[in-house]
C-alpha cells in the first residue's frame, strides 16, 4: 500500500515539474518564471526524498541538501536580477 502511494506521489511530482517547465517556457513575465523555477527546485527535492524512501537508502540526503542550497541561491540571484537588472552590483567612480 505504501509503495503505491509513493509511486503516485512521484508521478504527481513529475507532473508538477512538467507544469512548471511549461510556465518557464510560456510564462508571461519574468517573476512568473522565477517562481516556476523555484517550484521545480522544491518538487525536485521532494521527489528525491520520496525516491530515497522507495529505495530504503540514505544515500540521496546529500543530493537533497545540495539541490536545496542551489535552488535557494538561484532564487535569490534571479529575484535580484528581476528587481535591479543585475546580479553583481558594479561600483562606479565619479
Amino acid at each position: 500500500m505504501i509503495q503505491i502511494i509513493l509511486t503516485i506521489a512521484l508521478s504527481l511530482f513529475c507532473l508538477a515539474i512538467l507544469l512548471a517547465l511549461y510556465r518557464i517556457i510560456i510564462g508571461p513575465s519574468m517573476p512568473d518564471r522565477v517562481v516556476a523555477l523555484d517550484m521545480i527546485g522544491v518538487n525536485l527535492i521532494s521527489g528525491v526524498a520520496v525516491f530515497s524512501v522507495v529505495l530504503h537508502t540514505h544515500a540521496f540526503l546529500e543530493v537533497i541538501l545540495i539541490v536545496g542550497i542551489l535552488a535557494f541561491i538561484s532564487t535569490l540571484a534571479l529575484a535580484r536580477f528581476v528587481e535591479r537588472g543585475d546580479i553583481v552590483e558594479h561600483k562606479r567612480n565619479n
